[in-house]
C-alpha cells in the first residue's frame, strides 16, 4: 500500500489491497480510478449485496463523544414511519452545548391527510419526552427529495460557518438525505453508498463545504431494539415501507386478535366493539382471528401463512413477548417497533401487544 492512504467515497472506510476478507478491501486496480469505493461498497451499490460489518457499540461511543467536544451543528435523522425506533437513546448526553437540529426522513410514507404543522408539533413533544430540545425541525422524503433544498439552506443558516454532524439510526435513509443535500450544492449524485441494509456506512465521512467546513456523515448507529435487526433482506422489503401507506380499519369484538404476519400479534381484550385503525407496510399481511385459537394458529402456520418469518428462520426467530396496555387517553397510539402502529380513538379498551424478545412495543399520544 502506498504511502498515501486512500478512503472510500463509498462509507469513508480505509482502503486497503493485501487482504479480501477484512474491511476496506478493494482490488490494487481500484486505486486509479477518481472516485474509489471499496469492494464492499461496490458489491452494494451494482448488485444490492451487503456483507457483514464488524464495527462495535465502542465504535459508535467514540464517534459520538468526538461530536460533543466539536463546536459544531447536529444534524439528527429519525425515520417518521418508525420514530421511536429510529431516536438515538442518550443522543442528548453527547451533544454538549451544540445546537440539534432534528430532521423526520419518510414523510412521504404518511398518508397525505397528516397535516405537516401537526407533525412537527408532535415531533417536538416527543423530542422533548425524551430528553432532547431541537433548534428546529424539518420533515423531508430523502427518497424523492421532497423538502430537501429548504432543510440544506436551515442547515447552512443555522450552522453559522460551523462543521456539521449528520446522525442517525441504521435504516434511517440518513445517506440518501446526505446525498440529496450534496446533489443540491455540488450536482454530484449518489456520493455516499446508500441501501436498505443496517449499517452501511463504516467511518466518518467528511464533505467538504465551501468555507473548509465539512459536512460529516458518520456511521448509522445500531438501534437494537429496531425490528430490521430480526428479519432477513427479504422480509425487510415487506416490512419497510416504500409508498404511501394505506391505513387498515379493523372493528373488533372483545377477544378478537390480529397478526401481523408472524412478526407481532395484537389482542383486544375488552372495552366493547371497537374500531382499529392499523399503519403498516402494505405488503404485510394483517390475519384476524379468535384470542382462543391465536396461540395454536401460531404454532401451527408461523412461517407459513404467518409470515415473516419464513419457515427457514422460525428456528432463530424470537419468541414474541406480550405487553399489556389499558388506553386511557382518547387518540393513542399502539407502536410495533420498527413495523407500524394501530391507532385507537376511545379510551378505555385494555389490548396486549405482542414483539419479538428485544423489540421495542409502547404507547404514545397519536401521530395522525
Amino acid at each position: 500500500m502506498s504511502e498515501h492512504q486512500h478512503i472510500c467515497m463509498g462509507c469513508g472506510v480505509k482502503v486497503q489491497t493485501e487482504n479480501p476478507e477484512e474491511l476496506g478491501y478493494a482490488p490494487t486496480s481500484a486505486l486509479e480510478k477518481e472516485m474509489i469505493i471499496c469492494q464492499r461498497c461496490f458489491r452494494l451499490k451494482h448488485y444490492n449485496e451487503v456483507q457483514d460489518v464488524s464495527l462495535t457499540d465502542d465504535d459508535f461511543l467514540k464517534i459520538l463523544n468526538e461530536m460533543g467536544k466539536s463546536d459544531a451543528l447536529i444534524v439528527m435523522i429519525v425515520d417518521i414511519f418508525d420514530f421511536n425506533g429510529s431516536w438515538l437513546p442518550g443522543l442528548h448526553r453527547f451533544v454538549g452545548s451544540n445546537k440539534v437540529l432534528l430532521v423526520g426522513n419518510k414523510v412521504d410514507l404518511l398518508p397525505k391527510s397528516v397535516k405537516h404543522s401537526k407533525l412537527i408539533h408532535w415531533m417536538k413533544h416527543e423530542a422533548k419526552e425524551l430528553g432532547l430540545k431541537p433548534e428546529d425541525v424539518f420533515l423531508v422524503s430523502a427518497a424523492k427529495g421532497m423538502y430537501v433544498r429548504e432543510t440544506a439552506a436551515a442547515i447552512d443558516e443555522h450552522r453559522n460557518g460551523k462543521d456539521v454532524y449528520v446522525v442517525g439510526c441504521t435504516n434511517v435513509g440518513k445517506s440518501t438525505f446526505i446525498n440529496r443535500i450534496i446533489k443540491e450544492v455540488t450536482g454530484e449524485n449518489d456520493v455516499i453508498t446508500t441501501s436498505h441494509f443496517p449499517g452501511t456506512t463504516l467511518d466518518i465521512i467528511k464533505i467538504p463545504l465551501d468555507d473548509e467546513k465539512s459536512l460529516i456523515d458518520s456511521p448509522g448507529i445500531i438501534n437494537h431494539h429496531q425490528m430490521a435487526h430480526f428479519v432477513d433482506k427479504q422480509d425487510l422489503k415487506i416490512i419497510t415501507p416504500k409508498k404511501e401507506i394505506k391505513p387498515k380499519v379493523f372493528q373488533l369484538n372483545e377477544g378478537q386478535t390480529l397478526f401481523f404476519g408472524g412478526l407481532a400479534r395484537f389482542d383486544y381484550i375488552s372495552g366493547g366493539r371497537r374500531s382499529f385503525v392499523c399503519y403498516v407496510s402494505n405488503e404485510l399481511n394483517i390475519h384476524r382471528t379468535k384470542m382462543e385459537n391465536a396461540d395454536e394458529l401460531y404454532e401451527k402456520h408461523v412461517g407459513e401463512m404467518l409470515t415473516p418469518p419464513r419457515m427457514n428462520q422460525i428456528e432463530s426467530f424470537p419468541e414474541l413477548v406480550k405487553q399489556e396496555f389499558i388506553i386511557k387517553e382518547a387518540k393513542t397510539d399502539i407502536v410495533f417497533s420498527g413495523l407500524g402502529w394501530i391507532t385507537v380513538n376511545e379510551p378505555g379498551a385494555k389490548v396486549a401487544a405482542y414483539v419479538p424478545k428485544g423489540v421495542q412495543a409502547l404507547i404514545r399520544k397519536s401521530l395522525i
